[in-house]
């Protein structure tokens, strides 16, 4: 079969996975510690990281055979389920599990609420994207009507949101870690409040493959799965010292101290999932979400998008 030229290259046996992640961020630590501690080499698996930069970029790469597994949010998958493809994304394991990106404003405000955003600017995103959807619940859950109450700017790519927002536009930013902290030291902005702590648990982040894919590689998505399985338990068992320190190489350009601060806001929000398993409710809640952004017009079944077998075998 044509798929294991693409699968295996090396005499020594290792499987080279293609993975393409929707940005470059610290919130997805149990990922970098999968790599960075050798559990993906350890399960037999080369890992070729790429930066997708966008989940619609990230889903492309995936549909089109660019990349084997695709790190995003799950919407991606109901977005191509709906339209109807035969060989649509199938979610096999959760990273996060709720929002990660943080309100940056131009001020300090300590005693910061939610509703003082009226008649403002945010800059937040890709419209339809799960960073931007989570934002408008927040609102929403506020008393604020986006459009209406408060503008959200949707014109400017994830990569460029920190640079437009140093650089003028915009009252707010929305922006991950660890371009917030960083924000934060340079005195260029402050974070002012976590999207996710006020959106509750969401299945922000996961990986998904083609079915095609999973059907012909079950084994190397099982390896794949047992190595975040044990970059989880890693993230969750140790403190946000010793995160940073095994950080470190992913983030080379990342002051250590700064690496610290993320890692312990993380925890502090609860970020992480504690097992690969996407939960029903969860998918329900990103599936509303959706709705009252206005971008999901019919719901997709959990049963076809998500397959958590991968999941409950890591954990035995």
């Amino acid at each position: 079969m044509s798929f294991m030229l693409g699968a295996c290259g090396t005499d020594d046996k290792m499987i080279k996975v293609r993975l393409s992640e929707v940005t470059h961020s610290v919130f997805y630590a149990p990922q970098y510690i999968a790599i960075n501690k050798g559990f993906f080499e350890a399960a037999g698996l080369d890992v070729e990281l790429q930066n997708g930069q966008g989940a619609d970029k990230v889903m492309t790469a995936v549909l089109s055979g660019q990349c084997d597994i695709g790190f995003a949010g799950p919407e991606a998958s109901i977005y191509v389920y709906n339209e109807g493809k035969e060989d649509y994304s199938i979610v096999f394991a959760q990273l996060t599990k709720r929002d990660g990106s943080f309100l940056v404003g131009r001020a300090p405000d300590t005693g910061f609420k939610w509703n003082s955003l009226k008649n403002k600017n945010i800059i937040g995103g890709r419209i339809g994207g799960v960073p931007e959807m989570t934002l408008e619940y927040v609102l929403d859950k506020n008393g604020l009507t986006p459009g209406k109450d408060v503008y959200i700017d949707t014109g400017i790519q994830f990569a460029l949101m920190a640079g437009a927002f140093t650089g003028g536009k915009g009252d707010y930013v929305t922006l991950f870690e660890p371009t917030a902290s960083m924000l934060e030291a340079e005195g260029k902005g402050y974070i002012l409040a976590s999207v996710g702590q006020e959106s509750g648990e969401i299945p922000y982040t996961a990986y998904f493959a083609k079915k095609s894919y999973i059907e012909n590689n079950p084994l190397i998505i099982q390896k794949f799965t047992d190595a975040i399985y044990k970059g989880q338990m890693w993230v969750n068992t140790h403190t946000p010292e010793e995160l940073a320190e095994a950080l470190k190489s992913s983030f080379p350009d990342t002051d250590q101290a700064l690496l610290e601060t993320v890692a312990k806001r993380y925890k502090d929000i609860d970020a992480w999932c504690k097992d690969p398993i996407m939960k029903e409710t969860s998918f329900e809640l990103l599936q509303t979400v959706m709705e009252k952004a206005g971008q999901l017009k019919k719901k997709a079944p959990y049963e076809k998008i998500v397959d958590n077998s991968y999941g409950v075998n890591s954990m035995k």
